[in-house]
Formats: structure tokens, C-alpha cells, sequence
């Protein structure tokens, strides 16, 4: 049993699934263990304070002398952003391809890892194992050098398709490598393939990045003596060179605002995928030239409260006012659950007197995932033996498994699973086996999983009913009061309005202690419990609140 055991592929999601973003995928075959994409996912609403959320790591430290390599589809954040929390726990190599790798560069020089092994890759190169053989596939995505991966085995091949759309006429001109897909199909054959799930509900294909570039120039035509402000995803790289393209032909200059946008064009103009010229403006000289001749990238398309376009719209930009006429492309679909933030950003946009162009607007943006019908085509290419959606939240897991359904794929072959289930798979067969630990970890600040479940609990009564601190000096010969109480609130109610209440929060704590000392209890960790019972009920009582209770006993 053990040896049939080890002639099986495991493979084992540690994010991505059942959720948007940090996408992590593990294939673990004899000895050897290969990590595909290390992504994080940006928090949400009751995660109060929280600043990213990445994968439970647990699986892949315990087993850290098997593992090879962390092999990137691609640079973009939700795969490539816990990189740095990864390489703090595991020495161990990254391949992906030169855009991709540099993108972690910048991001591992922030952390101040000066020594992982980063590693370039070309498309159809492979890096090979003792017992795997990875290979990268050019597939079509909205940033450059994406690529899919193929996980050579004697079992069969493993195929991640990365995130992916089939674009016939990309902006640098080089097509998805189908060929090499329907290749490995036919000579050894797929026999697992796990999938982008992003858009399986979305019938059609997804459209060209081109109908973008005409789409902008539509509205730089129009915008004769308007600033033009244009919000996108800072990696979407070839939209910013059609930006910059339609902004040179209307003989605008591009300025450039936000962090992550300004190291993202630099590692692009470096790399030659955004052309550089005398275009590309500093953004402290924008005073330099009249409003018709000047386009600012930014980012904050998600309308993220600390990006540039949201302080631009709160006029807390150190560099740039929004004016009466400017017009603000937001060029971006909101990531589900965003829609209320980047709702705001364009309400205080228009209250100052811009004219703001969003995603409802054809032509300005386009999706970077295949819609059902290339999720068709890329399933006809593969001919998987068994399939899994991966990407997406369940009900995008549940579409794609449906579709594979409709092109004649068996029911029983089709496995949707959760972030830390075991999918064992040979040539004869695949199943479910048993779970790994997985979860999320919460990034604050420079604390790693240091905020739980309690911490987030407290937050949540914190920013719901407030706080109510309760201080006393005690004597520490006798234990006798000697100042106090004083009551701090602090969220709850404000304390020279409510003096009556105060007063009988101070006399049922003087009852406390009155009563404790005749019973001679001098512990003080049941008197501050006792405190913090009294001063429930009568606060609910009184307010129908239910603040925090923090007594505070010192002795002098």
C-alpha cells in the first residue's frame, strides 16, 4: 500500500479556491515537492486593521526538505504577493519569467531578502527534477510574460493554465502558445488539468486588449482642453503603454502617481515592455504645462483609501488637485467586494467638478480572464483525463466543473475541492484523500499571524459599542482605595454629558470593592471579573450598549 501510495501525485491547494486571490497550489510526487504561485488577497470588511491576507504556510515548512522551487505564472500580486512571507521561511529557488521575477525583486528588496534565488525562465524552457520536469507556456493575459505550467511526470502531465484569456491580437504581439498545449496533449497526454474558474459565468469570449487603446482615444479626442487622469492596475502593463501611446500622439506628457505604479513602469521601461522617451514626465513638473497637455497614470482604481486617486478625491494628494474639467478615466472592474470604495472615490471625484468615466463605459477596460467560451476551447485543446477549477469563489468553481460537464467530461472525473484538501491522482485514477493545514494569515503592520480570531473579535467590539476603562490606586499595605475610581470612555459615551451614568459606574465599583473586603478577598483578578459582571448588566441596562470593560488596579 505504501508504495502504490508513493506512485501517486498529490496535489493540494493552499489558497485560491472558494475565494478571490492568494493563490497557492502544491504538487507533491514522490520525494518532491513544487510550489505553483505564492499570491496574497487584500482584506475584507470585518477584518478591521488587517493590511493583507496570504496562505498558511504550515504544510510547506513542515515538509521544507522536499521542497524544489516556487515556479510563478505570473507577476501580479494575487500570485506573486506573499512571496517575501514565503522566502522568510524557506530558502528555497523561484522560477518565473524575467518580468515576473523582477516584480519580486522589487517587492523582496522592500523586506530587505537580499538572497533568495531568483531564477529566469523562457517559454517551453523547462526545469527538471529527479522526479518532475516543470515546463512554461506562453498563454495571454493582461500583463506580459504570463505564463501556464506543465508538470512532467511517468504518471501523466499536470496542467495549470494560470490565469489566461485567448487574445488573437495582443499588444506585443506574441500569441498564447496553443500549439505546445495541444501538443503535450497528444503525445503524453493531460492528465489533470486545473483551470482559470475567474469568468466561467460569463458566456462569450473575453475581448482584446486592443478595443482598450480605442476606446481611450475616443475620449482623449473629445477631451480638448481637459488634465486627463487615468486610474488602472499598476501591472497591467500593456495599459499603460497604450496610455502612453494615445497620450503621445495627442502630444500629451505622462506623469505617473503611486508607489507601486512608479516602481512597476520602472522595472517595465528597464525590462523594454513600456517604450522610454521624453514622454514620461516627473510628476513634480506637471505645474510646467497647460492641462491640455498633461495625462497622470494613477493607481487606486479599487478605490483603496491610502492610493493616489483617493487622496487626489479627499484633496489629500501632496501633488495633485482635482480641478473643475479634469476628466478621470477609471480604467478597472471593481474586484467584487470593492464596489462601495471606488463608489465613494467617484462621488467626492464629481462633487469637486471632474467628469469621471468608469468601467460602465465601453471600451476602457477589458478582462484578463477567459470567458466560458475559450474555457471551452482550452478544455478541447487538453483533453484532460480529470479536471479541477481552481481560481474563484465556489460559485466559479461550480460553472467551470458544469461546463466541463457539457464538453463530455465525466461527473466523477470533475473535483472541486477547498484550499488544504488532498487530490491524490495516477493514470488510473484520482480522489480525495484527507487535508493538510490551510487558512488564512493575517498581515499587520510587521506582525504575521499575530492577529487571530480573539484580536479580531475585540477590534469588532471595539469599533461597535467602544471602550470603558476603569482606574484605581490601591494602597499596597491594606489594600485600602487611595485614588479613584476614575472612568475613561473611550467610543462609548462622552463622559461630561453623561455624569449621572459615571456616577453609577463609580458607586457600583466602590460596592465591588466594599463587598469584596468584608468577604476578605483580596485576589485581584476575581475582583476585576466581578467589576466587569456589575458593570455589564448596569450598562445594558442603562445605554443597551455593550462596551468593552478594562479595570485597571495599581498599588503604590
Amino acid at each position: 500500500m505504501a508504495k502504490n501510495n508513493k506512485e501517486k501525485i498529490k496535489v493540494i491547494p493552499l489558497g485560491g479556491l472558494n475565494e478571490i486571490g492568494k493563490n497557492m497550489t502544491v504538487i507533491e510526487y514522490k520525494d518532491e515537492i513544487i510550489v505553483i504561485d505564492a499570491g496574497l488577497s487584500f482584506p475584507e470588511d470585518e477584518l478591521l486593521g488587517i493590511d493583507i491576507v496570504i496562505p498558511d504556510m504550515t504544510y510547506l515548512v513542515k515538509n521544507a526538505d522536499k521542497i524544489k522551487g516556487v515556479f510563478i505564472t505570473h507577476g501580479h500580486e494575487d500570485h506573486i504577493g506573499a512571496m517575501p512571507y514565503l522566502l522568510k521561511k524557506l530558502n528555497v529557488p523561484v522560477y518565473g519569467s524575467a518580468l515576473s521575477i523582477e516584480l519580486i525583486r522589487v517587492k523582496l528588496k522592500e523586506h530587505r531578502i537580499n538572497n533568495a534565488k531568483l531564477n529566469i525562465v523562457g517559454p517551453r524552457e523547462q526545469v527538471k527534477l529527479n522526479n518532475m520536469s516543470v515546463e512554461f507556456i506562453k498563454v495571454n493575459h493582461s500583463i506580459p510574460d504570463a505564463y501556464s505550467i506543465a508538470v512532467h511526470t511517468n504518471q501523466g502531465v499536470i496542467y495549470h493554465t494560470g490565469d489566461f484569456k485567448i487574445d488573437l491580437t495582443p499588444i506585443d504581439g506574441q500569441l498564447m502558445d496553443i500549439h505546445r498545449i495541444c501538443e503535450i496533449s497528444d503525445e503524453e497526454g493531460i492528465l489533470l488539468m486545473l483551470a482559470d474558474s475567474t469568468n466561467a459565468d460569463k458566456p462569450g469570449s473575453s475581448k482584446s486588449e486592443r478595443i482598450v487603446g480605442e476606446g481611450l482615444d475616443d475620449l482623449f479626442k473629445k477631451a480638448h482642453n481637459s488634465r486627463i487622469i487615468v486610474a488602472t492596475f499598476a501591472s497591467n502593463i500593456h495599459r499603460l503603454q497604450q496610455i502612453c501611446d494615445v497620450a503621445r500622439e495627442y502630444g500629451r506628457k505622462v506623469a505617473v502617481s503611486g508607489r507601486s505604479m512608479v516602481n512597476i513602469i520602472g522595472v517595465a521601461k528597464e525590462l523594454g515592455y513600456i517604450s522610454s522617451d521624453e514622454n514620461i514626465i516627473d510628476l513634480n513638473d506637471i505645474h510646467k504645462y497647460k492641462d491640455n497637455e498633461i495625462v497622470i497614470i494613477t493607481t487606486g482604481s479599487q478605490g483603496e483609501p491610502m492610493s493616489a486617486l483617493a487622496r487626489m478625491a479627499n484633496s489629500e494628494h501632496k501633488k495633485v488637485e482635482i480641478k473643475k474639467g479634469d476628466l478621470v478615466i477609471i480604467s478597472a472592474h471593481p474586484i467584487p467586494g470593492n464596489e462601495k470604495t471606488v463608489s465613494k472615490v467617484i462621488n467626492f471625484l464629481l462633487e469637486k467638478g471632474a467628469d469621471v468615466v468608469s468601467n460602465d463605459s465601453a471600451g476602457i477596460h477589458v478582462s484578463g480572464h477567459a470567458s466560458r467560451d475559450e474555457l471551452k476551447l482550452m478544455q478541447a485543446f487538453a483533453k484532460p483525463k480529470f479536471f479541477m477549477p481552481v481560481h474563484g469563489e465556489y460559485k466559479m468553481l461550480k460553472r467551470h466543473s458544469e461546463l466541463a460537464q457539457e464538453l463530455g467530461t465525466n461527473q466523477d472525473d470533475i473535483f472541486i475541492v477547498s484550499n488544504g484538501d488532498v487530490l491524490e491522482v495516477d493514470r488510473k485514477s484520482a480522489r480525495k484523500c484527507g487535508r493538510v493545514p490551510s487558512g488564512r494569515i493575517l498581515v499587520d503592520g510587521l506582525g504575521v499571524g499575530d492577529v487571530g480570531n480573539i484580536v479580531l473579535r475585540d477590534r469588532k467590539h471595539l469599533s461597535e459599542d467602544g471602550l470603558i476603562t476603569i482606574v484605581m490606586t490601591l494602597s499596597k499595605e491594606d489594600g485600602s482605595i487611595l485614588a479613584g475610581p476614575d472612568v475613561i470612555s473611550r467610543g462609548f459615551v462622552y463622559v461630561r454629558e453623561s455624569e449621572t451614568l459615571m456616577d453609577g459606574v463609580k458607586e457600583i465599583v466602590l460596592n465591588v470593592f466594599k463587598n469584596c473586603e468584608d468577604k476578605k478577598i483580596k485576589e485581584w483578578a476575581y475582583i476585576k471579573n466581578t467589576i466587569k459582571d456589575e458593570l455589564k448588566e448596569y450598562l445594558y441596562v442603562k445605554t443597551k450598549r455593550n462596551p468593552m470593560i478594562l479595570p485597571i488596579l495599581m498599588e503604590v
